[in-house]
């Protein structure tokens, strides 16, 4: 492909990124002009003092549709993988004793419930 036709898809993106971003800051202001005065007797805001406030709640919370979907339950999905890989590389008796000290650790809710030996939760489970 051409470099005419890349710099255009360049350009058209840049156009569209641009539009987003106004339209995202020009709804944020509206709504903080709307509410905020009232609500809370906060001043009026303009536009730079509204990207100003988009971009450090982007840094503060991580993002504007949440990061990329199910970011933190494909995290967690990857740590129970692990955990399990890992335990099923410990022998039965290390595997007792992990459970053991996690549940004196954590309390309830880990492995099984207390005064629960590994065979009943195991054929709870089952």
């Amino acid at each position: 492909m051409d470099r005419k036709f890349w710099l255009l898809r360049g350009l058209r993106f840049f156009f569209f990124a641009a539009l987003f971003v106004t339209a995202a800051v020009l709804a944020t202001q509206a709504l903080w002009n709307w509410l905020m005065p009232d609500l809370f007797h906060l001043p009026t805001i303009g536009l730079a003092q509204t990207l100003g406030l988009l971009v450090l709640s982007r840094i503060l919370f991580g993002g504007f549709q949440g990061g990329r979907p199910g970011g933190w339950a494909r995290k967690r999905r990857e740590w129970q993988q692990r955990m399990a890989g890992r335990m099923e590389n410990l022998s039965p008796d290390a595997r007792e004793k992990f459970r053991q000290q996690m549940q004196n650790r954590c309390g309830l809710g880990w492995g099984s419930r207390p005064g629960k030996t590994a065979e009943e939760a195991a054929q709870q489970h089952a």
